[in-house]
């Protein structure tokens, strides 16, 4: 069996936990909204339209921030189609997905969605095929409270109080070239200024998100976030981020320690904004909106054939996930947690059936993917401060990302509570570990609500309709708690939480 220690110190803080690190992201794709959140037919289905099973199992998700409409959706998008009399709106063409939207559900049903849900609404406008005018609309019509045309039409739309939406991004991977509306760094910096100036004159409180790489292969990664923030380094808070993570040709050792990356492209990002920042001689720090991250099997939809037909809500990338996606899924929210003192907003992609932690089939049930259990058990238990996590453990080598840690922890500590939740994952392929937790520095430490792991002896098995519950975290009970320090059996290819109690330090 492998050994390994991980150290924690109550004072080594990293930053506060932010609650919208346990953002999800609902875009106007495939399955995501229609026979998803919206079924006005199925046997559960409010007086709204909307699936109270997937409203359930969102809550119970733990989701606190939901990123709408899009995606590459809204780079297309024409936000007043969805508003007004349903049978009044029009049908369109969805390019990015080859679809046919219907506009059934607009932001009106998506602000009362999100009022079930509790969830605070991430706002993206189009700056794709549209512009300044469309941002300043759009934000007339949610956040104006009255005596303007557009405040007055929500309001006669049914929606009397303004939605107070907060966060807004500035576009979408305007960067990729498979953008409606792509641009140069160069000239998006210049719109997202135009845009930026603009929202903070109608409401200067807003928190606004400039497009950042959609991924760190993108030949302009690091590049393009410079020139962007050449233009808007004062305008905005936030630069996003995006990452999706594939086992590539059976390499799941590489798969494993993909986190390793999000980590690279984390520190990346962090060192452009700050020499922009310090060449500019500001003393504002911008912080990071990792907005879509997940495991997603690009490469099998890259391959698939192209679609002649246009169709409501197709079928699109309902990727079915097993248990080592689980455990990767663990993993990026332990490097997301890890960046806290940057990272203050992130969004899941997405929500329900598009590469998704909820699956639904119209007419039928909802269950919970493998990815459902590490992220509602961290949203749960992720309370207080992030803490400094120093792992010893042993370490492998990967193909793609080359040296990797067998452990990868993050921890968080309650100092009102005493609790202390740790959150780790075992990447070993064959063999358990025997970790060490030092709580030294805690004072006294005892059991609370012991550990759960996510593993099985086939990595491979996933959640069905029919199966829905084969995978599922289990108590870990080979736990004990003495001498200040608690001891766990981490099985092979594993996540695993665990909830303590402990003392504080003066």
């Amino acid at each position: 069996m492998r050994i390994a220690h991980v150290t924690l110190d109550p004072t080594a803080v990293v930053a506060p936990v932010s609650r919208r690190t346990f953002g999800t992201f609902v875009e106007h794709m495939g399955r995501c909204v229609y026979t998803g959140l919206y079924e006005p037919g199925h046997p559960s289905a409010d007086e709204d339209g909307f699936r109270a099973d997937v409203l359930a199992l969102t809550r119970e998700l733990g989701v606190t921030t939901v990123r709408y409409p899009g995606g590459n959706f809204v780079s297309g998008y024409r936000w007043e189609d969805g508003i007004g009399p349903r049978d009044r709106r029009p049908h369109r063409r969805d390019l990015a997905w080859h679809s046919v939207e219907t506009n059934e559900v607009g932001i009106d049903e998506f602000a009362r969605w999100a009022a079930k849900a509790d969830v605070e609404i991430m706002y993206a406008v189009n700056l794709g095929t549209r512009g300044v005018q469309e941002a300043l609309d759009v934000h007339e019509y949610v956040n104006h409270p009255a005596g303007t045309h557009l405040a007055e039409l929500r309001r006669a739309n049914g929606a009397e109080k303004p939605y107070g939406i907060r966060m807004w991004c500035l576009g979408n991977e305007l960067d990729g070239p498979w953008q409606l509306g792509h641009k140069n760094a160069e000239a998006y910096g210049q719109l997202a200024a135009a845009t930026a100036r603009a929202l903070r004159a109608a409401e200067p409180g807003l928190e606004l998100i400039a497009c950042g790489s959609s991924g760190s292969a993108m030949p302009t990664f690091g590049a393009w976030e410079a020139t962007v923030l050449e233009h808007t380094y004062d305008l905005v808070d936030y630069l996003s981020c995006h990452a999706y993570y594939e086992e590539y040709d059976g390499d799941l050792g590489s798969f494993l320690a993909c986190a390793t990356d999000m980590d690279h492209f984390v520190d990346s990002i962090v060192a452009t904004a700050d020499s922009i920042g310090a060449r500019l001689r500001s003393k504002k720090k911008i912080q990071l909106s990792f907005d879509e991250w997940n495991v997603w099997y690009l490469s099998r939809f890259q391959n698939q054939p192209p679609v002649d037909e246009w169709q409501v809500g197709p079928r699109v990338i309902e990727d079915e996930y097993n248990v080592a996606d689980a455990v990767v899924v663990g993993n990026l929210l332990i490097s997301l947690l890890r960046h806290s003192d940057r990272v203050t907003a992130a969004c899941q992609a997405q929500l329900v059936n598009v590469i998704a932690p909820i699956r639904a089939e119209p007419g039928g049930p909802a269950w919970r993917q493998s990815i459902f259990h590490p992220f509602a058990r961290t949203a749960a238990l992720a309370r207080g401060d992030v803490l400094r996590t120093v792992v010893d453990a042993p370490g492998y080598q990967t193909d793609r990302y080359g040296e990797a840690s067998v452990v990868d922890a993050v921890a968080t500590h309650d100092s009102a509570s005493g609790d202390v939740a740790v959150f780790v994952v075992n990447r070993d392929l064959a063999q358990p570990v025997e970790l060490t937790v030092d709580l030294g520095r805690f004072g006294p430490v005892a059991w609370q609500g012991g550990a759960s792991s996510l593993y099985d002896d086939d990595i491979r098995l996933t959640n069905t309709v029919e199966h829905p519950d084969r995978v599922v975290l289990r108590a870990n009970r080979q736990l004990s708690v003495r001498d200040g320090s608690a001891r766990i059996v981490l099985p092979p290819v594993s996540w695993t939480a665990l909830r303590l109690s402990a003392g504080t330090t003066d």
